[in-house]
């Protein structure tokens, strides 16, 4: 007999504990006692076991101690303080420490010694009462756009097996959009919520600047750039996160987000940009898809108009050069930053070629710096009258596996990434929160997202916005009502 085609798509979807919820409807049946946190998390492990031959997006599994966890969570009596979340498994990406699992940040060069602390992110997600299952993949120090780590197999984008899952955090956004897990932590320094949920077909917000706890790297940088959140296929899953977030610690400088359950009557004045500042047109898809949610935007009542790009003409270079200096600094304080025994001999080549471009142009720091820093102020001026900015997520549509990859040469990647990851570098240098949605396809099976960036504080517009769009055109999930699938197997399409 000839062999089977390939699959083309992995969905992991099934009736059992989990079914079809998102993290909301699960946290509900949960409480009510319709299902047993044991019964959940074992789910999980299930689809984890079956998913990961393809997605590959589980860095390092703790089942063994989740199953503890989750039999110990069963044995207690209901408390009236529950966690919100209480017993919804998910994954937290592996450049986050918690205590007893292994950290290697996407790299060889970082033995997979324990951790023996849990950083403040996660110990403000898990809280919620999250069971973590395990690490989710990332590419070498988050630095690419795809998650295809040169010493590992890549993750795969579960629409279709032969794309790029986005990154850095594409194995949180690989195991969510394919039914593993309902939400997965997922962190940001230049696109690496809004970038994977794009390729994935998720709900991805960077929140304002310390609007959540920041983990260790934040800290040391001259311009913290980083943010943390989830990955999640409903806006409201996003929105009782930060509400939760909230209730751990909160930010008093911003005006609190708080609890949201839909759309509201407010028309909101929103810009568009279609193009970004570094030269490159978007393509057509992507352009469309754009388009089609500013119409959309004004049939419910919003005005929408074409507004110059809100920053300097020399951003795209300086944010390039900060990156390169992220590279730079890992390689030489790797020991002290990630572990002892970092092996800086082991990076791959993106980082190794980012170092080298940082130590040719390191003159042009001071200044690059300066711009940068001033560029939450530049937005600030430039989003006055404005309640939000929709632009693409991306210069164009999720790549196939392969176009991103480290092992292509330097000057090669670096330009494709400069094209690709045109749009979202933006919020991480000002601080403003940004949100990606699915809207749209394409003729590949694979999701186009827009953007929204929002005033600095401005999360509950960006959401607003997100309750409507889902309830006006809903995304379609993978799942259907025909993947019910035989236990124990992923439900897959033949190529």
């Amino acid at each position: 007999m000839p062999d089977a085609p390939a699959p083309k798509t992995c969905s992991a979807f099934r009736n059992d504990a989990l079914g079809h919820d998102d993290a909301t409807a699960l946290a509900r049946r949960l409480r009510e006692k319709e299902v047993s946190v044991a019964e959940v998390t074992q789910a999980a492990i299930d689809r984890a076991n079956v998913a990961q031959p393809l997605l590959q997006g589980v860095a390092a599994e703790d089942y063994e101690r989740a199953m503890a966890e989750a039999r110990a969570l069963d044995n207690h009596d209901r408390p009236a303080s529950w966690p919100y979340f209480r017993g919804v498994p998910t994954f937290i990406k592996d450049n986050t420490n918690v205590a007893g699992q292994t950290t290697q940040h996407g790299s060889l060069a970082v033995p997979a010694a324990r951790a023996t602390d849990t950083s403040p992110f996660a110990r403000q997600l898990l809280a919620q009462g999250f069971v973590c299952l395990g690490k989710s993949t990332l590419p070498e120090f988050g630095f690419n756009a795809t998650t295809e780590p040169a010493h590992a197999p890549a993750t795969r984008n579960p629409w279709n097996l032969g794309y790029s899952a986005g990154a850095s955090s594409g194995g949180s956004a690989a195991l969510v959009a394919a039914g593993v897990v309902p939400v997965a932590h997922a962190n940001d320094g230049g696109g690496s919520i809004r970038i994977p949920a794009a390729c994935c077909g998720l709900v991805g917000l960077k929140p304002t600047r310390a609007r959540l706890l920041d983990n260790e790297a934040a800290a040391s940088l001259p311009l913290n750039i980083i943010g943390e959140g989830i990955v999640s296929r409903s806006v409201r899953d996003t929105a009782n996160f930060l509400e939760q977030a909230e209730l751990f610690h909160r930010n008093t400088r911003l005006a609190a987000v708080g609890h949201m359950e839909g759309p509201s009557d407010r028309k909101l004045r929103i810009g568009l940009v279609l193009d970004s500042i570094n030269g490159h047109r978007t393509d057509d898809i992507t352009r469309r898809t754009v388009e089609k949610t500013a119409h959309t935007l004004e049939k419910l009542g919003h005005r929408v108009e074409p507004i110059p790009v809100p920053v300097h003409r020399s951003f795209p270079e300086d944010f390039a050069l900060y990156w390169a200096l992220l590279a730079f600094g890992v390689r030489v304080n790797g020991k002290k930053l990630l572990h002892p025994e970092f092996d800086r001999q082991q990076t791959d080549g993106l980082t190794n070629g980012l170092d080298a471009l940082f130590r040719r142009q390191f003159w042009r720091l001071p200044a690059a710096l300066w711009r940068l820093k001033q560029s939450h102020r530049d937005y600030s001026q430039a989003m006055k009258g404005y309640d939000a900015v929709l632009t693409p997520v991306l210069g164009h549509t999720t790549p196939e596996l392969g176009h991103l990859s480290p092992d292509v040469p330097f000057d090669t990647l670096f330009e494709r990434l400069r094209r690709y990851v045109s749009f979202t570098p933006l919020a991480n240098a000002t601080g403003a929160p940004a949100i990606a949605l699915p809207m749209g396809r394409t003729p590949e099976n694979l999701p186009v997202a827009v953007q929204f960036m929002g005033q600095h504080s401005g999360e509950r517009t960006l959401l607003d916005i997100a309750f409507a769009l889902e309830a006006e055109a809903p995304w379609p999930l993978l799942h259907s009502a025909n993947v019910t699938g035989k236990a124990g197997q992923p439900v897959t399409d033949p190529a």
